[in-house]
């Protein structure tokens, strides 16, 4: 069974233990206060380019939201019923985002790529393009994807991949409208 994860708390945590205020991570990241609060307070989910930003900031990996273990694996497997959910994600505009997306790695600590599982189930209502540091891998496994790279549209099928710079403004779209699955890999 998947099950939801607590991204928030350690959000909040991380704030706390550095005596900062929801508006000094506002200013930093670009967030608003308020969003900032609906996320640690895990009322919506942070798409992972928010995340990533997010992780800069306070100088962790993406993967320290997702691990549970304390000990450093030399592997680690992950069985589909066990994969951690985050739902809800809205976008920094206050829209929802209509997808969701499962960490495939959250035990293996000081990993170099960050493997998701994305599943759109709605074409999006808003327009938002994101950029972070890294490079991202995206391998559609199901469906027809839409990638915005910058002012390029690309249309994918499944079993087409896509390799770039996360630094360029992008955005992951269902371009029919129609579920799409997508095995994202995303580096810092």
């Amino acid at each position: 069974m998947t099950t939801e994860y607590d991204i928030g708390s350690k959000i909040k945590r991380l704030r706390k233990a550095r005596k900062l205020t929801l508006q000094d991570v506002a200013r930093e990241t670009g967030f608003s206060p308020a969003l900032i609060s609906q996320i640690e307070n895990n009322n919506v989910s942070p798409p992972i380019a928010t995340l990533s930003k997010i992780a800069r900031f306070f100088d962790v990996k993406i993967s320290f939201f997702f691990e549970e273990e304390e000990a450093d694996l030399r592997y680690e497997v992950v069985h589909s019923d066990d994969r951690r959910v985050v739902s809800r994600v809205i976008s920094p505009m206050g829209t929802g985002h209509g997808y969701t997306y499962e960490a495939l790695s959250f035990r293996k600590r000081n990993k170099k790529m960050e493997p998701f599982m994305l599943t759109i189930s709605e074409r999006a209502k808003d327009d938002t393009l994101y950029n972070h540091e890294g490079e991202e891998f995206l391998l559609i496994l199901k469906g027809r994807a839409e990638v915005i790279l910058e002012d390029e549209h690309l249309f994918l099928e499944a079993g087409d991949a896509v390799y770039f710079d996360s630094s360029l403004r992008h955005r992951l779209l269902a371009a029919d409208g129609e579920e799409v699955q997508v095995l994202a890999v995303v580096t810092r």
